[in-house]
């Protein structure tokens, strides 16, 4: 899928990817969500109005982890939204939402793990970042 691009600030763009979605086939809620720089990551409850929905039987959920790039041009705010079983090629994902949602792409898991690895940690007590 290729980028959309609308004509709001990018604090309207957060709080539209992270509201709370109602369509006839299903209920799509963001239950987390987490900003690291121009990516929003976010955790998403989808539940099924109706057969065929992530292969869901009506009422049956699924969560799944989201990974929505964030771009501004001029005026302008766009975005490109993929899923893990895609495997977005950033790995920044808070390691909580790992715990959150069902493995769908082991590799981008991880190098997720190895991202945060290989990040200093701030150490609030000493006030000071250790590597």
């Amino acid at each position: 899928m290729g980028w959309t691009f609308v004509r709001m600030t990018r604090d309207q763009l957060i709080r539209e990817l992270t509201a709370t979605e109602e369509t006839e086939r299903s209920r799509n809620e963001v239950i987390d969500h987490t900003l690291v720089g121009n990516v929003l990551w976010t955790v998403v409850r989808v539940t099924a109005k109706q057969a065929g929905i992530l292969g869901l039987a009506p009422e049956e959920s699924a969560t799944l982890i989201g990974c929505h790039l964030l771009e501004s041009e001029g005026r302008e705010w766009g975005y490109k939204s993929l899923v893990e079983a895609e495997h977005p090629y950033y790995y920044s994902c808070p390691l909580r939402y790992l715990d959150m949602a069902p493995q769908r792409c082991a590799t981008w898991r991880a190098r997720v793990h190895a991202f945060h690895q290989q990040r200093p940690t701030y150490n609030a007590a000493a006030g000071a970042v250790t590597e």
